[in-house]
């Protein structure tokens, strides 16, 4: 048996006439409605967007050279001390 969840929030969006039908015709070509086919499309951009933060590939070579920097001690960067030990005016 599949759960089903209610959809509680709504999301209304502004478009021309052209834009409308343009989505209205590729949603029809894959047989959904404009908010079914609105919410798959901006789901899987959305997915695509948050994945490009997330994950990022990287050749044998480079993934050594990253846990390198990683695994190596912070270089000391003496302006960040200062900067860092200065009392900020917000606290004068």
């Amino acid at each position: 048996m599949s759960v089903v969840r209610r959809r509680e929030e709504r999301l209304e969006v502004r478009l021309s006439t052209t834009v409308k039908n343009t989505l209205q015709q590729a949603a029809s070509l894959q047989r959904k409605t404009i908010s079914a086919f609105v919410l798959d499309s901006g789901l899987a951009a959305a997915a695509e967007a948050l994945a490009s933060r997330r994950e990022f590939p990287l050749s044998a070579r480079q993934y050594d050279a990253f846990v390198a920097a990683l695994d190596s001690a912070p270089k000391r960067k003496p302006r960040l001390v200062k900067l860092l030990s200065t009392p900020s005016i917000l606290e004068e």
